[in-house]
């Protein structure tokens, strides 16, 4: 980590906050318990305790790893179901292979992105792949769930690939720190993911010493997961390290701190920064589903035991 550089960040182009931006208080900083998903890779539950109403329109974050797997250990997950709402995983070390049953999937890599919007309903397989299960390796990513609105639950399922070669590369004014715009926009400059509710995901590395003051769109909400390192948030510098989220109050720009100190298996800060319009309707979760009412999530539960969320494809032979 980080999976996407370059060499001279001062090439990029530089965003900050005007001076006369309101900042953003810090609400919150929680610490993300650790846990095991699917066939038994270990994760942070970075929202964990947090409010929905801090976190809306998000729904949930893992941090994947990070984990070196010996021969034979890489694991992933059985198909499963998803309905209601969007999948984003975000890789920064390793190789993760994805398909689903409505025919999208691919490889991801360093870098990569996958976008999955379940919608209406699906069945998705993640794991890695063969050469990494025999050779072990470095496991590390995200991923985030963005919550759909009632009227795009039932949208036909959607599949974007985002090659780490294509996010908007940004930096700080003095070239401390390297932002990557993976979906939304950042004073003007915008990441290649398309979203169906509007949001902002940056994963921003700041050199030790280094901070950023971010202009932050006043109608979202703005969260800060730190995956590695230690530094501080807010006009009164409130400390953060790994597996720390931090919630933000209202206003228009969002800092962020490096300590100049770092530990030596983490030389950086690393921050990623969500931000999404609240979508402010009632939802009810469960598992695979996240749906509007009790009476949704019966239905999707329904629909997926009578086989109408996909088929498992038959492999080729």
């Amino acid at each position: 980590m980080p999976a996407v550089t370059v060499e001279n960040p001062l090439t990029l182009p530089r965003v900050a906050a005007s001076h006369d931006a309101l900042p953003r208080p810090v609400l919150a900083v929680t610490t993300a318990p650790s846990g095991f998903e699917g066939e038994g890779f270990p994760v942070r539950r970075a929202f964990a305790g947090i409010n929905y109403q801090y976190l809306d329109p998000f729904i949930m974050m893992d941090q994947m790893g990070e984990v070196e797997y010996a021969p034979g250990e890489p694991k992933g997950t059985p198909w499963h179901p998803h309905r209601g709402f969007e999948t984003v995983t975000y890789l920064l070390d390793g190789t993760f292979i994805h398909q689903d049953s409505n025919g999208g999937g691919g490889v991801i890599n360093d870098g990569d992105t996958q976008w999955m919007t379940a919608g209406s309903g699906l069945l998705h397989i993640e794991a890695p792949p063969e050469s990494l299960v025999v050779s072990g390796g470095l496991f590390h990513g995200l991923q985030l769930w963005v919550n759909l609105p009632a009227a795009d639950k039932m949208m036909p399922p959607r599949y974007q690939d985002i090659g780490g070669g294509n996010v908007q590369l940004l930096t700080s004014a003095d070239g401390g720190a390297l932002m990557r715009v993976i979906a939304g926009e950042l004073d003007g400059h915008k990441g290649p993911g398309v979203t169906h509710t509007p949001i902002t995901m940056i994963h921003a590395t700041l050199r030790p010493g280094a901070e950023i003051t971010l202009p932050w769109r006043d109608d979202f909400n703005a969260l800060a997961y730190v995956m590695a390192g230690r530094g501080a948030v807010g006009a009164d510098r409130r400390p953060v390290r790994t597996g720390q989220t931090v919630v933000f109050g209202a206003g228009g720009a969002v800092t962020v701190r490096a300590d100049a100190s770092q530990d030596s298996n983490s030389p950086d800060l690393e921050v990623v920064l969500l931000g999404g319009r609240p979508i402010r309707e009632p939802m009810a979760h469960y598992g695979p589903f996240v749906m509007n009412s009790k009476a949704e999530l019966q239905q999707a539960f329904d629909d997926f035991q009578a086989g109408r969320l996909g088929t498992v494809p038959v492999p080729h032979v």
